[in-house]
């Protein structure tokens, strides 16, 4: 995985944590379920390796060599069906964009925070 690591792991650093500045939380997760349609076999509702293959100059990965495709389409596949669902796609770009993850528990601590002070608050 070390060559899809690196490759794409440049690209989507660059991306996410911008995209995720610009959009917000939500807005990311609309993105990246976009990009998720975009890759997807639209037959069996999951990105396959051939529609990962068909599809992946729309984000940016036309480069990549057929290993590392299949690289990546392991390292994101959590149930072993040999496919993404939306999910495990979305996870995948998140481990892939280190510094996404970061700003991702930022996130979680503020919500936690947030949810803490309401439930204070409303306390009697």
């Amino acid at each position: 995985m070390a060559g899809v690591g690196n490759r794409a792991n440049v690209g989507f650093e660059d991306l996410l944590p911008g995209m995720a500045d610009k959009l917000g939380g939500e807005g990311l997760i609309k993105e990246l379920c976009n990009g998720f349609q975009l890759l997807m076999d639209k037959e069996r509702g999951v990105i396959t390796l051939e529609s990962l293959r068909r599809n992946s100059a729309v984000l940016g990965l036309q480069d990549l060599r057929e290993d590392e495709l299949v690289s990546m389409l392991k390292e994101g596949d959590l149930d072993g069906d040999g496919a993404l669902n939306q999910m495990e796609f979305c996870v995948l770009m998140f481990r892939l964009s280190p510094e996404l993850m970061e700003e991702s528990w930022i996130w979680l601590e503020q919500g936690l925070q947030a949810e803490m002070n309401s439930n204070t608050k409303s306390r009697p």
